[in-house]
């Protein structure tokens, strides 16, 4: 299980980004109902890992920064999901057994 990504505002970040062609930080922010601060240390995390790459630039005066998932990230997001519908496949086996 890769741990960077358990943990759950940045498994929030990797599900956001995996379904558009990238958020803004403000979208993100907005999203995810974190702070400017927390969500700023998980995305400098996924971007050292690779799993993100991230865009800066400015609209008009205003600086504008904007987060895509990496294929290493999708790859890692993809591996993260299939080992917890295996642990869930499994789990409900136990529980429920037939």
């Amino acid at each position: 299980m890769d741990k960077l990504i358990h943990e759950p505002l940045r498994l929030g970040i990797l599900c956001a980004l995996a379904g558009v062609e990238y958020l803004s930080f403000t979208e993100l922010r907005r999203l995810l109902s974190t702070t400017d601060g927390n969500l700023s240390v998980h995305l400098r995390r996924l971007e050292e890992a690779g799993y993100l790459h991230c865009e800066k630039g400015f609209r008009g005066r205003m600086p504008h920064t904007r987060y895509r998932l990496t294929t290493t990230g999708r790859a890692a997001l993809e591996d993260y999901v299939s080992h917890m519908e295996a642990i869930l496949r499994h789990a409900h086996r136990v529980v429920r057994p037939r």
